[in-house]
């Protein structure tokens, strides 16, 4: 029982992250009705740009208090990699808003394959050690179960970002003009909403929460090369499918669920006799079932199209 809900917890924590990194992919879904393949290396990008900022103002950062220096560089990575974001829509998928979809998703898979070895060029194709921003000591260990400030910090600002996201979609007029856009782009261009302006916020901020993700996963897995973001991406889109592409608590559901689902068919795996290796497996699994059962996932709406 205590392996239970040690697993239990560990798959809490990386479900968070997962959960992170699929607001980005369902809240572009839910505005422009594609797929951001690229989103997973925006992940990579965040967790690189921490390491650089480590790298440059180390010094700095260790003159401080660490909750400090991990708040400045979970904002300057977030910061840097929204406008990488809203570059990225800007350059690559603006000129085809009006092109058929597969245009856009062909387009998008490029786009993340040449992030992924850019990204080799210049970090190099060899992991590295990420930065201790969050001390990995135990901060409890109590009746067999073990937590560590990172697994607390993770999920603590993972909670602090949904909760700000849940307020500037729901509170604010930019985010009443993404729910405008999502439900009929020509009705809300009508009403006077900048269309071009809320799809370009929606991708950086999207962007941003994939760089906390990105920064917060090389906390806990303490390793980065530029291929980190692409199972970890395919997973959160995996989750934002599960919850209901295009649904914002939906894709938190989601993350929780494959993360939780994950972790204990890794913890369980040597006891019903299976590799511990086919964990990696358990997302699409679950695609597949999703897919075949309730495409519309758990919270999503089945939507009809008129001829």
């Amino acid at each position: 029982m205590e392996q239970f809900f040690q697993q239990l917890l560990n798959g809490l924590f990386q479900g968070s992250i997962y959960a992170l990194i699929a607001l980005g992919y369902t809240m572009v879904y839910g505005v422009l009705r594609f797929i951001n393949f690229a989103h997973g290396d925006v992940f990579m990008l965040g967790a690189f740009t921490a390491f650089g900022l480590h790298k440059w103002l180390g010094p700095t950062f260790a003159a401080i208090p660490w909750p400090v220096s991990l708040a400045l560089t979970l904002l300057i990575s977030m910061v840097v990699c929204a406008v990488l974001g809203m570059v990225v829509e800007r350059l690559a998928y603006r000129p085809l808003r009006n092109r058929p979809r597969l245009n856009v998703l062909i387009t998008a898979i490029g786009v993340s394959l040449f992030i992924e070895y850019t990204g080799q060029l210049a970090f190099g194709a060899t992991q590295r050690p990420f930065p201790e921003l969050i001390p990995r000591t135990a901060i409890a260990n109590t009746g067999g179960l073990t937590i560590s400030i990172a697994q607390v910090v993770v999920l603590a600002t993972t909670v602090l970002l949904l909760v700000g996201l849940r307020f500037i979609v729901m509170k604010t007029k930019m985010g009443l003009a993404m729910r405008a856009l999502s439900l009929n782009p020509t009705a809300s261009t009508l009403m006077g909403v900048n269309n071009g302006v809320v799809i370009s916020f929606t991708f950086g901020l999207g962007s941003a929460l994939a760089a906390a993700g990105g920064i917060l996963y090389a906390s806990l897995y303490p390793s980065i090369e530029p291929f980190m973001g692409v199972q970890p991406g395919l997973k959160a889109f995996v989750a934002a499918v599960l919850g209901g592409i295009g649904n914002i608590p939906g894709a938190a559901l989601g993350g929780l669920i494959i993360g939780i689902t994950e972790t204990l068919v890794k913890g369980y795996s040597q006891n019903v006799g299976i590799p511990s290796g086919y964990s990696e497996g358990v997302a699409f699994v679950i695609l597949i079932l999703i897919l075949v059962f309730k495409p519309s996932g758990l919270l999503g709406k089945v939507e009809r199209e008129k001829v």
